[in-house]
């Protein structure tokens, strides 16, 4: 059959061109679907200018679409168009708000809804549909209906047993794929789940708990295959195996692979082994992502984070000497004063981290964060769920809070130590860089406005 997998538009053009990671989902389901002998392509409608030209254009049989919470409301006028063309075209909905709310889908332009991994899921739902058979002996769908009809969950399977991801398939695209100064980039999954239990996140519920690891000979199988000079892991954290990462950086040694990694790690993870990551800086490593999140213990403890302050500042002190970059990422709570956003902008310069990213604590659906927090929502709109709005009542006036969102985003890494940094790993970036900064803090000040 002809397939067509769309990654659709954050809803933020310029938000897009600082963070556009590849389609990775959609890498792995296009290969699967190749396994199957489908006819597969990949649109990426953050880049592609007119992807209805494209469907027109290639008349799939069937399309499917992924997004997050945030992209509900685009998933849906997509799938409403894409019918707009043609009826007959299977629509199929999966991805992360799919899995935790796949009630938001039951809509009469959506066909099916994949609630988890999605490989083997759209294998089944193809022949079922070649061979005219109902699918509610599938696991993990959510088929529409005047009430939504939840199949079992589908169990997550081994790793190991997945495709490797169809690069091939977003060849047109690839030489738009970074984060910020890391370009090109190409991204790759060694690990889904985390041992924490963050109350925040969705991750580790999303594996009931378990942490799933690939074999490392299977990864550098995959990291031989990645021509970008930049591999991004996007694990939910790469360190919580130490000995499979160990073994990793062996092996990455044996082969003579030569690349920048970027990986998140915990602040504990990385107290625990220091070792690990300077034998990692030997083969490339470049910059840890650290999920510091916050400037007192009290609201560490909250989000049940198991880290202390103390260990914050070991930890970055760690890296620092290994002369490792570190991007902390830091929480805003809505209910946080002018002078607690003047403690995290003091603790955040005082840990001496090289990029700071800052976002505003947001019960995802799907975490006990939301579920604690639903009855105090101040807006359904889905498109607020991106980290950069409140969805919970502020302390402050909302305008006011949002003046001191940006001002955090301003005061916390003077622009000029940020601007030499980026200058190390790209030429000429220092004015875009500076542009974009500029145009960042306009669109987090003017964000009162989406209510």
């Amino acid at each position: 059959m002809k397939v067509m997998l769309i990654h659709p538009p954050s809803g933020s053009k310029h938000m897009d061109t600082i963070y556009m990671h590849e389609p990775l989902a959609l890498e792995y389901l296009g290969a699967g679907l190749k396994l199957d002998n489908h006819e597969v392509s990949i649109i990426d409608a953050r880049l592609e200018q007119d992807y209805e030209a494209v469907l027109r254009s290639d008349k799939p049989q069937i399309v499917g679409l992924t997004g997050f919470t945030n992209q509900l409301t685009i998933v849906k006028e997509m799938a409403s168009r894409i019918k707009g063309i043609d009826p007959s075209i299977f629509i199929i909905v999966g991805g992360h708000h799919a899995t935790v709310k796949p009630e938001d889908f039951n809509v009469k332009d959506i066909d099916l809804v994949v609630r988890g991994e999605g490989v083997t899921a759209l294998s089944e739902i193809l022949q079922c549909i070649e061979s005219n058979k109902p699918f509610d002996s599938i696991l993990g769908l959510g088929i529409p209906g005047a009430e939504m009809y939840l199949t079992p969950p589908r169990p997550h399977p081994n790793l190991d047993n997945l495709p490797i991801p169809d690069r091939s398939l977003t060849i047109k695209y690839r030489k738009n794929y970074c984060e910020e100064w890391m370009k090109p980039l190409a991204s790759i999954r060694t690990s889904l789940g985390c041992t924490n239990r963050c109350t925040y996140c969705a991750l580790w519920a999303l594996t009931d708990g378990k942490y799933l690891v690939r074999k490392p000979e299977l990864i550098i199988e995959e990291l031989q295959s990645i021509e970008e000079p930049n591999v991004f892991f996007c694990d939910d954290e790469s360190m919580c195996d130490w000995q499979r990462m160990d073994k990793l950086a062996d092996l990455i040694i044996e082969s003579g692979i030569k690349k920048k990694y970027y990986l998140y790690a915990r602040v504990d993870t990385i107290l625990k082994h220091p070792n690990l990551l300077a034998k990692w800086k030997d083969i490339g490593l470049a910059q840890v992502f650290i999920g510091f999140e916050s400037f007192t213990n009290k609201y560490l403890n909250d989000l049940k984070k198991n880290i202390t302050i103390e260990q914050q500042y070991k930890a970055a002190k760690v890296l620092n000497d290994l002369k490792i970059s570190i991007a902390g990422s830091f929480m805003v709570d809505p209910s946080y004063t002018r002078e607690e956003f003047d403690g995290l902008i003091s603790h955040i310069r005082s840990l001496k981290v090289d990029v700071v990213i800052c976002s505003i604590l947001t019960p995802l659906p799907g975490t006990q964060l939301y579920e604690s927090k639903k009855a105090e929502l101040i807006t359904d709109k889905p498109e607020t769920y991106d980290f950069l709005h409140t969805v919970l009542p502020t302390k402050l006036p909302l305008e006011q809070f949002y003046s001191e969102f940006a001002r955090l985003y301003m005061k916390a890494t003077p622009l000029l130590t940020s601007l030499k940094y980026i200058q190390k790993y790209e030429k000429g970036s220092k004015l875009r860089t500076g542009l974009d900064f500029i145009k960042t803090i306009k669109i987090i000040k003017n964000n009162y406005r989406s209510y």
